[in-house]
């Protein structure tokens, strides 16, 4: 028999868990996230976010998944002030000598799946085998079972008030790489105030990429996120895990939150492959109660960055040497989120205006001359996505997305060259959700249609934003995706 945390049944409110574990695991919650006073918090009276789930923290302290998650991976808000107080309920099993020398925090993840890709006017040779000019356009499909990349996620504390993440992720080809690695010192000086976090992790949006309930090839990105002109060589996205340090610190339901990064201008990768620039990234956000409908969070952010724009300059006989990159240009992305909830109904807006400086949109070295007509480039992006909680097991989803150029790095460039428009309907199914395990069955179809150019999700021929064969093309990109989200 289910039972829950807060009152009602909004999707912004559930903290649902079963049986008889719900009293123990809300007094352990309330009293925790509240410094061992008796103030109990019902669960719509704290903030809401997401994150990726991690059945180990459930094993851990004794607690079903679900005392902090309404549909996996997304947190309730009790899930949200456990992970902003370093994976800690500021109790004596938080520190690893506490822990039974069995207990192991790691949690796999990966999705078997069927899917079917199909992309518009692709550009291909009009006589196959013999390589074009001249081509011809041709509507590309694919479609069979697959599987998706795999995380192997731990995380959890190395002491009192010193937490970590580590993420060896692959792609569905089995090539490995370190989505996320940090330490976090948690409550400097008593504070919640004040946390510092180092290494390569996820920037501190309000709407995250990496936790969202999107898994198709054209759905499980946020355009908005990572689109950048044509021919722009701008090498980031704001989904996009980067390597630095940030300071964090929130209130103590998490209300309140702040986030300040000073990040490596290399899209989080590793091996210092550029320069030696820096860039930063800012967000606030204030959540507040509204009773019944729930809690409803606003924020606003800006990340402020720069790119070379020449590879090398230095070199030893003649070969470039690495980490020499120079001719640093600047770009910016500002913008606002929010987290709403109106019951059982969530509401995910998402608005960006994006600069990128005219060096950068038009990939021209700082030492070289611009092309005519060459300009900064500008655009605007939003979306607005929606989840209706039918139960904690049963969640609908929907998203439209837009990208709109404002100034083309080109003045005689068409002005709606590079246009996105973005479609997305689905749901997730929870047979299940335990302290050792959680399974979903996902089915989703995503639609995105770029004007002129190929899709950001690299259907088709790719590669991604490359050119069209004609600028008046309209390249639609379909998704089909049916699969079992696990972990375990």
């Amino acid at each position: 028999m289910a039972s829950g945390c807060g009152q009602g049944s909004g999707a912004g409110r559930w903290s649902w868990v079963v049986s008889g574990a719900v009293t123990g695991a809300c007094l352990t919650l309330a009293l925790a996230l509240s410094g061992g006073r008796s103030r109990a918090y019902t669960a719509y009276s704290l903030a809401v976010h997401k994150t990726k789930a991690i059945p180990a923290f459930a094993r851990k302290y004794g607690l079903p998944c679900s005392a902090c998650h309404t549909a996996w991976p997304e947190l309730n808000s009790f899930g949200q002030a456990f992970r902003d107080n370093g994976y800690q309920l500021m109790n004596d099993r938080d520190s690893p000598i506490w822990q039974n020398p069995s207990y192991f925090p790691v949690t796999a993840r990966i999705t078997p799946n069927l899917h079917l890709e199909r992309t518009t006017h692709q550009a291909v040779d009009a006589t196959p085998g013999v390589a074009g000019p001249p081509f011809v356009e041709r509507a590309i499909s694919q479609s069979g079972f697959d599987l998706s990349g795999m995380d192997l996620w731990l995380a959890g504390t190395l002491f009192q008030n010193i937490s970590f993440s580590l993420l060896p992720s692959s792609n569905n080809l089995a090539q490995f790489h370190f989505e996320n690695a940090f330490v976090r010192f948690d409550n400097l000086g008593n504070s919640r105030w004040v946390n510092v976090k180092a290494g390569k992790f996820e920037l501190d949006n309000l709407i995250s990429e990496k936790r969202f309930l999107f898994l198709s090839n054209n759905g499980g990105l946020y355009q908005s996120y990572h689109f950048v002109p044509l021919g722009d060589a701008t090498n980031f996205g704001l989904g996009d895990n980067q390597l630095g340090v940030e300071l964090t610190g929130h209130s103590q339901t998490s209300y309140s939150r702040y986030g300040v990064a000073v990040l490596s201008s290399t899209e989080g990768q590793p091996g210092l492959p550029g320069g030696k620039s820096f860039d930063t990234y800012l967000t606030l956000s204030q959540a507040f109660d509204a009773g019944k409908l729930g809690v409803e969070r606003v924020g606003v952010y800006a990340y402020v960055g720069q790119r070379p724009t020449i590879a090398a300059s230095q070199t030893s006989g003649g070969t470039a040497v690495a980490g020499t990159a120079a001719g640093d240009k600047p770009f910016y992305r500002i913008g606002a989120a929010g987290d709403l909830f109106f019951g059982d109904l969530e509401f995910l807006p998402f608005f960006m205006h994006a600069y990128d400086d005219q060096y950068l949109a038009t990939a021209t070295p700082a030492n070289g001359t611009l092309p005519a007509g060459a300009q900064n480039a500008t655009w605007n992006a939003a979306f607005l996505e929606a989840h209706y909680y039918v139960s904690p097991q049963l969640v609908f989803t929907g998203r439209y997305e837009t990208v709109r150029m404002s100034s083309q790095p080109l003045a005689a460039t068409p002005t709606n060259l590079g246009n996105i428009d973005a479609y997305s309907v689905g749901l997730r199914w929870y047979p299940f959700m335990f302290s050792r395990a959680g399974l979903s069955w996902h089915t989703e179809v995503s639609f995105a249609k770029t004007q002129g150019a190929y899709p950001l999700s690299g259907d088709g021929i790719g590669p991604p934003l490359a050119p069209a064969l004609f600028p008046s093309d309209a390249v639609w990109s379909t998704s089909v995706f049916t699969g079992l989200d696990f972990d375990f």
